[in-house]
């Protein structure tokens, strides 16, 4: 495979109007200015499924290839908007969160299981997305273990049912990260009855997104390094290229049971390293380009 072209990543800033910024590795940019001068929809899966975000089309209209048309946005010290950063998706434009279980063999392994014959998948809700640097409070009638789960997610532009795997990457349009929080010690009680992991993963909060979108075409899904650590301790590390159902893999399957819209995500599963979260503990998801995603944990006296 070709090295993508250095790495472009889309932000969202949060307040009442909430435009898009594009950050090419030179500065920070208004991209919903420069689509209302260039006359185009401030709707990014329209872009995506024009082409717009592809390598072919948007190297030439960036500010690192000399275009000096855009409008620079202001960075704080840590290099994003000073004005903050929202969800990379609107919660009301994502559909559904389709998330693989055991996709890292490792990841299996640390709880003594074997890695399912067949894709194994379970749903989360748009309501527990929340921006990076939300801080995310459990519910203080749950006293039991909270978990991080760092993972890469993909974002579907296109619709679509019986997808093929070669067909399969036409239908992605960006990545981002995603930490699949887990209520490990409902999620164990649950199986144990019979019961699905609905519950333990929906809770308020418990898929924090971010921090910025990649476009497809200026990231290898296939080597990414994910990591996630509280404080100073790295508790999850592993790369993409580990996964057991890949991405097209994990397409095709979805895509014969239930028919995939845009704004679906995709989370492609968590590396071995999960652990529990206590009251004041910071997670800082990472995968490059994508950024850093990162969530201070708040647990209530009563849930500790």
């Amino acid at each position: 495979m070709n090295h993508p072209p250095l790495p472009v990543r889309i932000l969202r800033l949060t307040g009442p109007r909430r435009r898009w910024v594009l950050d090419d590795g030179t500065g920070l940019y208004d991209l919903s200015e420069f689509l209302r001068q260039s006359g185009r929809p401030d709707d990014l899966f329209e872009l995506a499924q024009d082409g717009w975000f592809g390598p072919e089309q948007l190297e030439a209209k960036l500010p690192r290839s000399g275009n000096t048309t855009w409008q620079p946005i202001e960075a704080g010290p840590d290099g994003l908007p000073k004005e903050g950063l929202g969800l990379p998706l609107a919660r009301e434009s994502v559909g559904k969160i389709l998330a693989l279980g055991k996709n890292f063999r490792a990841h299996a392994e640390e709880f003594h299981e074997a890695v399912p014959e067949e894709p194994l998948f379970f749903n989360k809700l748009p309501e527990t997305l929340v921006p990076s640097g939300t801080p995310v409070k459990v519910p203080g009638w749950y006293r039991g273990r909270v978990d991080h789960e760092v993972e890469l997610a993909v974002v579907i532009g296109l619709k679509g049912r019986d997808i093929s795997i070669d067909d399969a990457m036409e239908y992605v349009a960006f990545y981002t990260l995603a930490n699949d929080l887990t209520a490990r010690s409902l999620q164990g009680s649950d199986r144990k009855l019979g019961y699905p992991w609905f519950r333990a993963k929906n809770m308020d909060g418990f898929c924090p997104l971010g921090p910025a979108l990649v476009p497809q075409g200026y990231l290898d899904p296939n080597n990414v390094a994910l990591t996630a650590s509280v404080g100073s301790e790295v508790r999850q590390s592993a790369n993409t290229s580990d996964l057991v159902v890949t991405i097209p893999e994990a397409i095709a399957y979805l895509s014969r049971h239930l028919t995939l819209h845009p704004g679906d995500l995709i989370l492609m599963g968590t590396p071995s390293g999960v652990g529990a979260l206590e009251h004041g503990d910071v997670v800082i998801c990472r995968g490059e380009p994508i950024g850093t995603l990162t969530t201070p944990i708040e647990r209530p006296e009563s849930s500790r």
